[in-house]
């Protein structure tokens, strides 16, 4: 984890996403465990934004455990929409494991629409997923 500040007013304590460890430090590894709040998506936004900052490209791979729907600030805050428009140039790979089947319909068709490498997985498949994000 970076040990960058995050901008001010952004909680490094999210409630419903947390950052686990991961096998390199270009791969962003997110776990979600309830509802989205505002304050999630700006941590969540911040952290990204830090890390494209730090490397070339980055991998996220985002585990869904337990999704209880997002407020709706959550949708529309401002950190995370900044750096999910610069997730095009800073993102190589995208890997959703749990998604609900909407959001797979969203991941699969911004994957015909982007140039990052988007893939989702059944909750079952958390380990094809990592060896999805981590191949050459």
């Amino acid at each position: 984890m970076s040990d960058a500040p995050l901008p001010s007013g952004i909680s490094d304590a999210p409630t419903a996403i947390r950052r686990l460890p991961g096998p390199r430090p270009d791969l962003l590894i997110f776990e979600v465990d309830a509802r989205i709040h505002t304050s999630d998506m700006a941590w969540m936004g911040a952290t990204v934004s830090q890390a494209m900052e730090a490397f070339d490209r980055i991998d996220i791979l985002l585990l869904i455990r337990r999704f209880e729907g997002a407020t709706p600030g959550a949708l529309f805050e401002p950190t995370a929409l900044k750096a999910e428009a610069a997730s095009i140039l800073g993102v190589r790979r995208y890997v959703v494991v749990g998604a609900p089947a909407w959001a797979e319909a969203a991941i699969t068709l911004g994957g015909w629409l982007s140039p990052v490498e988007s893939q989702t997985f059944d909750d079952d498949e958390e380990i094809q997923a990592r060896a999805w994000i981590d191949r050459p």
